[in-house]
């Protein structure tokens, strides 16, 4: 086998061609005053669903203040009218969310109310965007400017000469399903206003945001509106409020709007904490904010574009989960009612589906103080509300999603050290998702499938189960989801055994391997099983029904917890690594990367997932596929399919793998392009592979991460020498295929010595990560 093996490394060697194609339109170049934000573009992701959104925010911010064109998720770059600029967006949803109170200016009568009438035009050839601002200029001749602080949405506007310059605030209309608005005009600064309204994909909710506008000069005339009915000098409505000003001697107008998910008085607390400076001085301070941020992670080598997607992609990394407490620190827990946070910010809007896979993990490497307070926001959702949650928006359970996924986020902090000081309560939480289910007067569904998954060692394909809470159900997808709950039982096992809790973590350990109990040796793929048990659907691979978002092909790789249990079910090593060639595509890879990526891979659609039937990219399941081949001796291929994957990722609206899904597709770029990725998520273990740049050089918390600095280097990595020859850690030779979050702590440097061929590094049986027990 050995033997074969070295023919396989030779003949890689000889057919490897580029994998990292360049963009058509690089954007920028290494910046010469040593700033990274100019090699951020934010219209990355803009089109073709990728649903990111070009305006203004800081990291984690409460605010994002950004133009809606007329697309489900707020901005859509094949559009040409904006039809305001709103205070919430999340980047990369699939569903509409946000959109709250849309402001637009105009000059004139106000005769319409309804945005799409009222909508202004513009180009792109007069738009421009950059981490904490974005400028626009209408064909009204308005030049709209956006920056933003944590919990605020600063506007300034440029009006022509008129003594009818107008600024819309519109409360009825959003980008989710309105419920119901209130405006007020208080003073002749101000304008208050509340807006409620339903949740994520579905009609979950409602929950109710409040705003407070303050204006810099006041303004000459107001009115509101409701309906279609404007009526001038109005102070209070139900649809909107217009403020006007005479420009003819000062053309601008600058506006502070505040936000809060608690109450009117919670965004007068924000505007006084954080209200109050000039348009250029906030401005000012979200590009220094941006820098320190960005400034944790230094890159050398690299082409222009290469840089830009990778700090484009760390920029998305740090726009969510976002702050959900007020600057007094209250905020609106999971039971509707008013709680304090102390000690810690309180975060909110939860994708725990897709960024416990990624984004998790690089948020405990790169903002480990804030992952701390978003894993506590986690435990105080359990706490006031009575449940761990699943896929949460704002102050709701929108039940998004299958599976299980807070318990390797939570137990990823846990491995991480963010959870000092409060494991215990953590681990009741987690202890209590795993083996029961919600009670009925809960809104959210938990492990829903749990007394069939405990029973009979599965979640059972069981479409016509009663459902009676909105979003998705467990028994839809029983096929992924007993893979995902045995993940999750693997990783709770070892916070277990970590905690010392031994009895549970036999029990969990055992219940991980509930994935064979989906297994079919006659197809040699998992499959669905209905209630009675028996194999259900298709037994096509590419056919079989009860996966969420995916096939048998492209879940089959999703036991990390025991990759070697998965290899000897299909057959051993070689087996798995034919398999897995099929899977990639592997010989057309070789021949062309790119091309393979973006034709076999992609199907030449960007968001083509649901026709997709083997490697599927831009969707979650497969994102730690790739690093299976760390585990069957073959990591050189790790390499292969990670650098042709990232040549998907382009300096252009279209330059996103699918849906973001809040930083989690970002998040897989930035950790594989440094040649670090979780690849157990929920655990410890680190999986290793060529870095794209030359030297990497991480600035660490040294709070969390003891070494203080990380420098990850690969001299000369490039499309001809990209294969690992050999590692080191702090001058040490490493020969295994991962790294511990234990090792990599108190880590100084990581060298990776690379060539044009393969090596034998990395493929004994001991350099595997090791399976879960």
């Amino acid at each position: 086998m050995r033997g074969t093996r070295r023919t396989r490394l030779c003949l890689a060697g000889a057919m490897v061609a580029s994998a990292l194609l360049a963009a058509p339109h690089a954007r920028a170049a290494e910046p010469t005053d040593g700033h990274l934000g100019p090699l951020v573009n934010p219209f990355i992701g803009t089109q073709n669903e990728g649903n990111t959104f070009p305006g203004a925010a800081l990291p984690f911010g409460m605010v994002q203040l950004s133009p809606d064109t007329g697309h489900s998720t707020g901005y859509d770059y094949t559009q040409h009218r904006i039809r305001g600029f709103s205070l919430v967006h999340l980047s990369g949803v699939g569903c509409r969310i946000g959109g709250d109170l849309p402001v637009l200016p105009t000059t004139g009568e106000v005769t319409q109310t309804d945005y799409a009438r009222y909508a202004a035009g513009f180009s792109h050839a007069d738009e421009e965007a950059s981490p904490g601002y974005y400028r626009v200029g209408l064909d009204s001749g308005i030049r709209a400017e956006l920056t933003a602080t944590r919990r605020t949405g600063v506007q300034r506007y440029t009006f022509p000469a008129t003594d009818r310059a107008n600024v819309l605030l519109n409360a009825a209309q959003s980008l989710h399903k309105p419920a119901g608005s209130s405006v007020e005009i208080l003073d002749d600064h101000t304008v208050r206003t509340t807006i409620t309204g339903h949740g994520f994909c579905r009609d979950t909710g409602p929950y109710t945001v409040y705003t407070i506008t303050r204006f810099n000069r006041p303004f000459t005339a107001y009115g509101t509106w409701d309906g279609g009915t404007v009526t001038a000098g109005s102070r209070s409505g139900h649809g909107g409020a217009y403020v006007r000003f005479d420009t003819t001697r000062d053309r601008t107008v600058e506006a502070t709007t505040a936000l809060s998910y608690v109450d009117a008085r919670g965004a007068a607390a924000n505007l006084r904490a954080e209200g109050g400076r000039s348009f250029d001085a906030v401005h000012r301070l979200a590009r220094e904010e941006w820098e320190r941020r960005l400034g944790a992670v230094r890159v050398r080598g690299g082409g222009s574009t290469l840089r830009t997607t990778f700090y484009s992609s760390l920029y998305r990394s740090f726009l969510a989960p976002n702050i959900g407490s007020d600057a007094d620190g209250r905020y609106t827990g999971w039971d509707r009612r008013i709680h304090r946070a102390q000690g810690f910010t309180y975060y909110q809007n939860w994708s725990l589906w897709d960024t416990y896979r990624t984004q998790a993990q690089l948020l405990a490497l790169l903002a480990p103080r804030e992952a701390r307070d978003m894993a506590l926001s986690v435990i105080r959702v359990d706490e006031d509300g009575g449940w761990l949650p699943k896929w949460g928006y704002g102050t709701i359970e929108t039940n998004v999603m299958s599976g299980d996924p807070v318990t390797p986020f939570l137990t990823t902090a846990y491995q991480m050290g963010l959870l000092r000081g409060h494991e215990e309560r953590a681990y009741r939480a987690l202890r209590k998702n795993a083996d029961g289910v919600p009670p009925p007067d809960y809104p959210g569904i938990g492990r829903e499938a749990n007394a069939e998954y405990l029973a009979h060692g599965f979640a059972p394909y069981a479409t016509d189960h009663p459902h009676t809470k909105m979003g998705d159900s467990d028994f839809d997808h029983g096929a992924s989801v007993t893979l995902e709950y045995a993940l999750a039982d693997a990783m709770l096992a070892q916070m277990a055994r970590g905690l010392g809790h031994e009895a549970d973590a036999a029990r969990y350990a055992a219940r991980s391997r509930s994935y064979r109990n989906v297994f079919d040796p006659s197809t040699g793929f998992f499959r669905a099983r209905d209630g009675s048990g028996a194999f259900t659907g298709s037994p096509d691979p590419a056919r079989g029904i009860g996966f969420h978002e995916g096939t048998a092909w492209q879940y089959q790789w999703l036991v990390p917890q025991d990759l070697p249990g998965m290899v000897g079910l299909i057959g051993g090593e070689k087996a798995a690594n034919s398999r897995l060639d099929a899977f990639f595509a592997y010989d057309r890879l070789l021949a062309d990367p790119a091309r393979t990526a973006r034709e076999v891979w992609v199907h030449g659609d960007p968001y083509a997932y649901y026709n997709a039937d083997k490697y599927n990219p831009q969707n979650e399941p497969d994102l730690i596929a790739p690093y299976t081949y760390l585990s069957t001796g073959q990591p050189w291929k790790t390499t292969d399919v990670v650098h042709a994957a990232l040549t998907l990722f382009t300096d252009g609206p279209t330059g996103m793998t699918g849906n973001d899904d809040l930083g989690t597709m970002s998040a897989w770029n930035v950790l594989s392009s440094i040649g670090l990725f979780p690849v157990q998520p929920g655990y410890d273990t680190w999986g290793l592979t060529t870095p794209v740049f030359d030297r990497v050089e991480l600035t660490l918390d040294r709070r969390y991460w003891p070494g203080g600095r990380l420098t990850v280097t690969a001299p000369g990595t490039s499309d001809a020498d990209r294969y690992v020859q050999a590692v080191h850690t702090d001058g040490r030779p490493h020969d295994r295929t991962y790294l511990t979050t234990g090792a990599l702590r108190s880590l100084r440097s990581l060298a990776f010595t690379v060539g044009p061929r393969p090596s034998e590094w990395g493929t004994s049986p001991a350099a595997a990560p090791p399976a879960l027990r």
